[in-house]
């Protein structure tokens, strides 16, 4: 962007410290839109003062968040809230130059490696074997207990890099592969996990609300290791946590849904002084696409 006579004074005025001022000028910068990033770059190359560079970084951060703000907001009032596109979203959060290609040739690889070995004559519990056995055998993909100082295991290009995830990333995945490959597993709503189910292909989304939605249910599966639970097993973790098994907690759960728990729980990795702010943004991004 040409640096006129306000970007200029603008930036001459970075170093203030008065907080009002400074606020003040922030907003101004911000409003000028992401075409103000490259010079805002040149000015953190030509800065001495680690404590103005640190505001330069959290301007060119304001700068992306409210461009990925947008682009929730147009993700959610799209026809079809793709979980691909939205996993995407959550991840530009912390790489906002991020390059997608990568991430998709290797779903499609993915996708490609268990649609050779289906067929029209496997059971349910096959064609979830074939996906699980190359998805976590094959591919090598790991699970791990879900730990908020490891933000990047939260972020879909992070789990495709390192083949290592917690539940809700690793779910995310296999979502996106059943999708792709017309399995019909989906995330439910069971108390304190996150837990996928193969649902019946009579289901559908009229069922009322009183009706015992278990019995749509084939059965389970961790996203951790792809490992399948039973009806009985299910049965014995609300026995378990002393919680009654309602219906609603066997209801498929939608799009916005899951990107609103992988935001909420990818906010819990910033619960510090320093990094607060990105934990507000974080609940805030899951507030806006709130269904």
């Amino acid at each position: 962007m040409q640096e006129n006579k306000e970007i200029k004074a603008l930036f001459h005025l970075i170093d203030d410290p008065d907080e009002e001022i400074f606020s003040s000028i922030s907003d101004r910068i911000v409003s000028y839109g992401r075409g103000i990033i490259p010079n805002l770059e040149n000015l953190w190359e030509n800065t001495i003062s680690e404590d103005v560079q640190e505001r330069i970084e959290l301007l060119i951060h304001k700068l992306h968040f409210t461009d990925l703000t947008e682009d929730f907001q147009r993700w959610k009032m799209s026809s079809y809230q793709d979980l691909l596109t939205a996993s995407l979203l959550v991840a530009k959060f912390q790489y906002p130059d991020l390059v997608t290609a990568n991430v998709l040739q290797e779903i499609e690889k993915l996708r490609r490696s268990v649609w050779l070995e289906l067929n029209n004559y496997l059971t349910p519990l096959e064609q979830v074997n074939v996906l699980t056995s190359i998805l976590y055998n094959y591919y090598g993909l790991k699970g791990t207990e879900v730990g908020y100082q490891h933000p990047e295991e939260f972020l879909i290009n992070k789990v495709i890099e390192t083949k290592r995830g917690n539940a809700i990333t690793n779910g995310v995945l296999y979502l996106l592969l059943s999708e792709l490959l017309d399995i019909p597993v989906k995330a439910i709503n069971i108390p304190k996990q996150f837990v996928l189910a193969y649902i019946k292909p009579d289901y559908t989304q009229s069922i009322v609300e009183n009706e015992n939605l278990i019995n749509k249910i084939d059965f389970f599966i961790d996203p951790m290791s792809g490992q399948i639970f039973t009806h009985k097993d299910v049965e014995n973790y609300f026995k378990r946590i002393s919680v009654p098994p309602v219906a609603s907690y066997f209801k498929p759960i939608s799009h916005i849904r899951v990107i609103q728990t992988m935001l909420e729980e990818f906010s819990k990795c910033f619960d510090n002084e320093k990094t607060s702010y990105k934990q507000q943004e974080l609940l805030a991004l899951a507030a806006s696409i709130i269904e």
